[in-house]
């Protein structure tokens, strides 16, 4: 390359050289789906002006995260997820309490959806009914606010993630009014019907998302005599991504978000954005062209912002949202199915399930990372792999009850303390809420005050969070579990929130209470210290790293999962226990090193096999000695 030609190659601005990098591609899918040569020219304008409205704080991280780009693969990342108002009353209260996450390991933090809603719980979805995209819910801050937490997290190596609502707006957002108004542009960001000709031939082949709580897809609106396609609610009205100035302007909105530092777009509801007659309207192809378009828009305008999809689905239909090694969508998806596992395997002390499906997500690509979790804002649902149980004589409908039954209390000798969610005689479908320690037995032990309960019961909560911690991907705490946080059952009498029994797991943390997390010899003390050692000996081992090659191994007992790790020349062996009683185990005979007990000697048979006991829900991480 001549000098002339250099000269000109450092005039050109990060934003060409990346857009030139992806455009012919970006072009072919916005054309392929859109056909429509002014919304493509409008869209990259809209990416070009996002670029030059971003901070050059932001850009010098999205520098020093090109030159890593996979940094959040390393074994030092773990988040955590809260609500903002439950957690600390507003963003400054958040931004005041960073210490705390440095405390707890954490790495990078999602805060549960924050932007502007109704003010009338029953019509915003927990968040979830987006009035406007570029403001803060008024209780909670400001946008600015956001912005310097943003700021101050970046400061401390920490990332803030962010809920993007991508398929539907509010009926309060200002597109929803101007529709309900008639303006005809504003009705095509929705869909709109005169009659139900159309609405009835959708509803042949579209499932309903809340059969029992908000029946059927579509809701008719007698104040203005329209039919508008209401998938979840009525009060949330479904976005019509066939008209590209959707498309567009969601996309700003995601980038509007970024360049306020946010550092992971969590998509919601990603698989239900396009709809197409005749179909069940959910993972359409048109959909991965549609997160391939933002994955590509982030990449040039704000490469160090990642997509965290939520597909809460089977894993067959999880995967694709990864795309491919050379055509990413989500950078990262959540690892449902396995959460909802977990606590079938703690109900039925049978892991095989489990097993079977750490096989089944062994050899996902590199470029693919899952997010690890026990708990989350919403409920446990019972997507189980029934012909997989099937062979064991579990059939579906007795084998959700009994899993009810038992993480309710109401099955004898259960000392688990859990509410249920959407609980219909006529559906048999309802799913499961609490907090962990609550789950666990933690509640039921104190308040019979039975020692012998609450040690089982602080061993599974452990036990449970050591699980997460050693799957590959990046585990992510729900705020409250790293102290053992019991349910919240003050919710029943709040007229704003009694409806939602989820909000039994939703309790505000109590800041003079959680002091006890510092005093061992209380149950939040002992769990506190116990997750602690155990996060702290996961972010120092690089055997933990998300690259990590992750499988099951045979123990020899349906009640114990084993689990191998293999990275950079390492080998480690996860033991976990899913009995309330000692387990003998057996293992392959090789020389250990017990990472959280280290002076506890193990001692190889002389066999192929090797014996081992394991306490009540006790676990055991065991690294092969004699390696570099």
């Amino acid at each position: 390359m001549g000098r002339t030609e250099k000269k000109k190659q450092k005039r050109r601005s990060r934003f060409d050289i990346r857009l030139e990098q992806y455009y012919d591609e970006l072009k072919d899918l916005y054309l392929g789906l859109y056909h429509d040569e002014s919304a493509f020219e409008y869209f990259l304008s809209m990416l070009k002006r996002s670029y030059k409205e971003r901070k050059q704080t932001l850009r010098d991280v999205d520098t020093r995260r090109l030159d890593n780009p996979d940094a959040h693969h390393s074994n030092k990342m773990m988040g955590m997820m809260l609500y903002t108002e439950n957690f600390a009353n507003d963003l400054n209260g958040v931004r005041e309490r960073l210490d705390y996450f440095k405390e707890c390991g954490v790495k990078y933090v999602h805060l549960m959806p924050l932007l502007d809603s109704p003010e009338d719980s029953a019509r915003s979805d927990g968040g979830y009914a987006v009035s406007d995209f570029r403001k803060v819910r008024p209780d909670l801050g400001t946008m600015e606010d956001l912005e310097r937490l943003t700021a101050s997290c970046h400061q401390r190596g920490i990332r803030v993630c962010l809920d993007f609502v991508m398929n539907h707006t509010s009926e309060e957002h200002p597109w929803a009014k101007a529709a309900r108004e008639g303006d005809s542009l504003a009705q095509s960001r929705y869909y709109f019907y005169d009659n139900w000709d159309i609405p009835s031939a959708f509803e042949e082949t579209m499932p309903q998302v809340f059969p029992e709580t908000a029946p059927g897809n579509f809701t008719y609106f007698d104040d203005f005599g329209k039919i508008v396609m209401t998938t979840f609610y009525p009060f949330q009205w479904d976005l019509n991504y066939w008209n590209p100035l959707v498309f567009n302007d969601m996309t700003d909105n995601l980038l509007y978000l970024a360049n306020r530092g946010v550092d992971i777009v969590r998509l919601d509801a990603v698989p239900y954005i396009w709809k197409e007659l005749g179909t069940k309207c959910r993972n359409l192809p048109q959909v991965h062209t549609l997160v391939r378009i933002m994955n590509i828009a982030c990449r040039v305008v704000c490469p160090s912002v990642l997509l965290l999809g939520e597909v809460v689905m089977e894993p067959s239909k999880v995967l694709p949202y990864f795309g491919t090694e050379d055509r990413p969508e989500c950078d990262m998806l959540y690892n449902v199915t396995t959460m909802a596992t977990i606590w079938h395997t703690m109900a039925s002390q049978d892991v095989r399930l489990l097993a079977h499906q750490l096989h089944q997500i062994e050899y996902v690509p590199a470029n693919c990372i899952f997010q690890n979790y026990l708990r989350c804002h919403d409920d446990i649902g019972w997507g189980l792999d029934y012909d997989f149980l099937g062979q064991f004589g579990w059939a579906e409908a007795s084998h959700k009850k009994y899993l009810n039954d038992w993480f309710t209390g109401k099955w004898p000798g259960s000392p688990s303390r859990g509410e249920l969610y959407n609980d219909s005689e006529w559906m048999q479908d309802a799913r499961l809420c609490g907090t962990t320690a609550s789950l666990c037995g933690v509640e039921a032990a104190l308040f019979e005050n039975n020692e012998e309960m609450l040690n089982r019961s602080i061993a599974a909560d452990v036990m449970l969070h050591a699980l997460v911690l050693t799957l590959r991907g990046i585990p992510v705490f729900y705020s409250g579990d790293e102290i053992g946080m019991l349910n919240d059952y003050g919710y029943h009498n709040d007229p704003g929130r009694w409806a939602d029994s989820r909000n039994i797991h939703r309790g505000s943390m109590d800041w003079e209470h959680a002091e006890e997390r510092h005093d061992p010899s209380t149950p939040m003390g002992r769990i506190f210290k116990e997750i602690n050692q155990i996060v702290m000996i996961r972010k120092y081992n690089n055997i933990f790293h998300s690259d990590a090659h992750v499988y099951p191994v045979e123990t020899g007992d349906n009640r114990v999962l084993g689990i191998k790790r293999e990275y950079d020349g390492k080998q480690m062996l996860g033991l976990f226990n899913f009995a309330p009683e000692a387990v003998r185990t057996e293992i392959e005979t090789a020389e250990y090193a017990d990472l959280v007990e280290p002076e506890r000697e193990f001692i190889p048979g002389d066999g192929s096999l090797s014996e081992y006991w394991l306490e009540p829900y006790g676990f055991r991480w065991l690294l092969e000695k004699n390696q570099k």
